[in-house]
């Protein structure tokens, strides 16, 4: 089933959602090609990837990059293109009518922007009814060394966006915790410039519930949605081990809602905390693009890459039908990580919140395994290669 488009190139291989795509596409009889900043990245080793080419970096080097995916596109006559980060996307979107002929299925870069900025997400959000935690913006390092003496703690330092940008130069940006001013005060000499504008959260605890949806032309064609069991870092981060859930259907509304106010068109991952004391869904960020743990609703019957690009060639498809609960997946190497966090630091070294289990529940938890429910997210019988290849470079990252 390939349409009017056969051949399609997935940027960022590395990517566990690369794979992912690369997987779903090269099954339903796509040639896929790969291109990842590095060789022998993760979904190039994948049977259903045709060929994989290293590209630059698109953090360090915007223009070589699309200069590079360019003369890709061109060598294998690709007719759709997926980015799968950030980066990409940013790097891409200022190129895409140069791109004549290839379809790229994500919003114009104007909302790619407005939604990956925090504080306008966040503005927008509450004013369609989301709740959002407490915050104030430090504009720059000064004003939030001001903050640190007028803030409650608890709190969660953001930058405004995942990929900065600051003269002429982007860096990939990470969330921090601070439990106390003297914390603060070291993620502040830590912060870069490009880090700023800096949200300063209310830390919100409780499990974290993904709502993802699939919009096209006005219409919601797929959602599905799943519950965070473990993270890394354990306190906040990417989920490694996840559970299929039935979608709030007043959530999927909100979160719909809000993805219309920046007249979205394509997937998206709506993040939200669900207070454990009040039960009140917070948002925490919007991811405009196919998100990590894409494979766990694939495996639930939730195909999104394939339904997307159903949607862009303009192949009328009736919308998905209930998917299955209670599967769950995970990322094996991302669970080793998270264990041994759990294992070398303590809970307050981790910024874990009061009542967090303890190193050996921790230890139980990685070793149970629930036959029949649990599913691996790299490894598969059927295609090896990116789980053989993804240990090898896990060793050689921990032990070099």
């Amino acid at each position: 089933m390939t349409g009017t488009l056969a051949t399609v190139l997935v940027t960022d291989g590395d990517q566990r959602a690369a794979l992912a795509v690369v997987r779903s596409l090269g099954r339903a009889g796509y040639r896929v090609y790969v291109c990842a900043s590095r060789p022998r990245s993760l979904a190039g080793a994948s049977r259903h990837a045709e060929d994989e080419a290293m590209v630059a970096d698109p953090l360090a080097d915007p223009e070589r990059f699309a200069q590079d995916v360019r003369a890709l596109v061109a060598r294998w006559i690709v007719s759709a293109l997926i980015p799968i980060s950030d980066a990409s996307l940013l790097a891409l979107l200022p190129h895409r009518a140069e791109l004549t002929g290839v379809l790229m299925p994500v919003p114009d870069e104007s909302a790619v922007r407005r939604i990956s900025d925090k504080a306008t997400l966040l503005d927008v959000a509450s004013r369609t009814g989301i709740a959002i935690p407490q915050q104030r913006v430090a504009a720059d390092s000064d004003a939030l060394a001001v903050l640190a003496r007028e803030i409650a703690y608890p709190v969660v330092l953001k930058p405004a966006r995942s990929v900065g940008e600051h003269a002429g130069h982007r860096a990939k940006l990470i969330v921090r915790h601070a439990a106390t001013a003297r914390e603060l005060e070291r993620a502040r000499r830590e912060f870069g410039a490009a880090a700023y504008p800096l949200l300063v959260q209310q830390r919100i605890v409780g499990p974290g519930v993904g709502i993802f949806l699939l919009v096209w032309n006005g219409e919601t064609l797929a959602t599905f949605a799943h519950r965070r069991i473990r993270e890394k870092p354990p306190a906040g981060g990417v989920s490694v081990y996840r559970e299929s859930i039935a979608a709030d259907p007043e959530l999927v509304r909100r979160s719909r809602a809000l993805l219309d106010a920046f007249g979205w068109c394509g997937v998206a991952m709506v993040e939200y905390k669900v207070d454990e004391r009040t039960g009140t869904p917070y948002l925490m960020e919007v991811n405009g693009r196919f998100w990590g743990s894409l494979q766990l609703a694939i495996d639930a019957g939730v195909d999104f890459p394939v339904l997307l690009m159903h949607a862009a060639l303009g192949e009328h498809r009736p919308p998905v039908a209930p998917y299955r609960t209670g599967v769950r997946s995970r990322w094996f190497w991302g669970d080793v990580d998270h264990l041994l966090a759990r294992l070398r630091r303590s809970s307050d070294a981790l910024s874990l919140p009061p009542g967090a289990p303890g190193r050996w529940r921790a230890l139980r938890d990685f070793l149970t395994v629930r036959r029949g429910v649990d599913r691996g997210e790299i490894f598969r019988v059927g295609d090896p290669r990116p789980f053989f290849r993804e240990t090898v470079q896990w060793f050689l990252a921990t032990f070099r």
